[in-house]
């Protein structure tokens, strides 16, 4: 049975590997709360089926989805796509779920950070929150992988790892006081540095303009190799976002990576401003306690929400212009891989994309279970 660590990754050996690393699978949530998502959430849940189908076309995807919604969630799904009742308050794994761990020998570990909707009582986007902050360790008791359990808050869409020593992440993020309040700096970077097996922590000071998650960095720049990374990017000097990823830019081309490489930096030019209609607005049940969807709001619509599956990227798109250039930019990066486009309206909708709704769980050695090997 899955234990629960009192010890650190770093101490141990273990370390997040980079997300091109080798997978045995990616987990889901299935949306379904009408307060987020339009029209009781049925657009939604059909952006998701189509994301866990290709994502299914080259590893195991696990969708975890509520009492009330097993059924239709079964029904939707893909056959080949594995669906287990699990309760949770929303559907962004990515940030409620495990961040997996492995050491050099195949063994993978799960870190179950403490999760408070994107700031808590202060500024957080919905209340409860309480399971989504289980969904972590009932992740890990699935898969019988033994759990680290930090007293710290922190979302897997914060933090990006080359697996090889580097994390980025934002001050926006990391720093804000709707987090860990009672740490500085300095203790955030040994926390990273202890549970991620990092040497270097690599920050940027914010994320894309009006995103609801503090600036994660999973929707603004990612490593893409190691010492390469992609940066949101536009050249409409008039657009808040220009300031923002032109100060990004800078830092990024001053930096090294824990090897000592300088960073080679790839632009990801947005699409144009994507602006929530009165219809959408409208769809979206208001209740107190989580943030409205309101006619007018400008999203942050960025390519960089991407997933990197084992075959395959699988990249949101908007019907913009700037999409082709997007995949024609990331084809050229991810020569082995094949890339999907899907449209990613109906999950930004939601306030994320792709990369948002996805955990990958990397590959390590076949576990023994009593007297079967799993």
């Amino acid at each position: 049975m899955a234990r629960v660590l009192l010890t650190t990754p770093r101490s141990d050996g273990f370390r997040m590997p980079a997300e091109w690393e080798p997978h045995s699978g990616c987990w889901m949530l299935w949306p379904e709360r009408s307060d987020n998502w339009r029209r009781g959430a049925k657009p939604a849940q059909h952006a998701f089926a189509a994301v866990a189908a290709a994502i299914a076309r080259g590893e195991p995807v696990t969708v975890c989805v509520s009492p009330a919604q097993y059924v239709i969630a079964r029904e939707m799904l893909d056959p080949a796509i594995r669906v287990v009742e699990m309760t949770s308050n929303d559907s962004w794994i990515r940030d409620c779920g495990p961040t997996f761990v492995v050491d050099d020998k195949g063994a993978v570990r799960g870190i179950d950070w403490k999760f408070n909707a994107w700031g808590g009582l202060d500024d957080g986007l919905y209340f409860p929150w309480d399971q989504d902050d289980l969904v972590g360790e009932k992740v890990l008791e699935l898969e019988r992988d033994d759990r680290y359990a930090p007293d710290f808050i922190l979302e897997g869409g914060s933090i990006d790892v080359d697996g090889e020593g580097t994390v980025l992440t934002t001050e926006e993020c990391l720093l804000n006081a709707n987090r860990n309040p009672n740490l500085g700096r300095a203790d955030i970077e040994r926390m990273l540095r202890d549970y991620l097996n990092v040497d270097s922590v690599l920050w940027l000071p914010k994320g894309v303009y009006l995103d609801e998650t503090d600036g994660h960095i999973d929707n603004f720049c990612r490593f893409v190799a190691p010492g390469e990374v992609v940066l949101t990017w536009t050249d409409d000097a008039g657009d808040p976002q220009h300031a923002i990823s032109a100060e990004a830019f800078d830092l990024l081309a001053s930096m090294r990576d824990a090897k000592g490489r300088a960073l080679k930096i790839h632009k990801l030019h947005q699409p144009s401003p994507v602006l929530i209609t009165a219809e959408e607005a409208a769809e979206v049940d208001h209740v107190p306690g989580t943030l409205p969807r309101q006619a007018g709001d400008r999203l942050a619509a960025s390519y960089v929400n991407f997933y990197i599956a084992n075959n395959a990227i699988v990249l949101p798109v908007y019907g913009d212009p700037q999409d082709a250039r997007a995949r024609q930019t990331l084809a050229a990066l991810f020569p082995t891989r094949h890339i999907i486009t899907l449209p990613g309206r109906e999950i930004l909708l939601g306030g994320g994309n792709v990369h948002c709704i996805t955990q990958q769980e990397p590959r390590g050695r076949p576990k023994d279970v009593g007297n079967r090997v799993a």
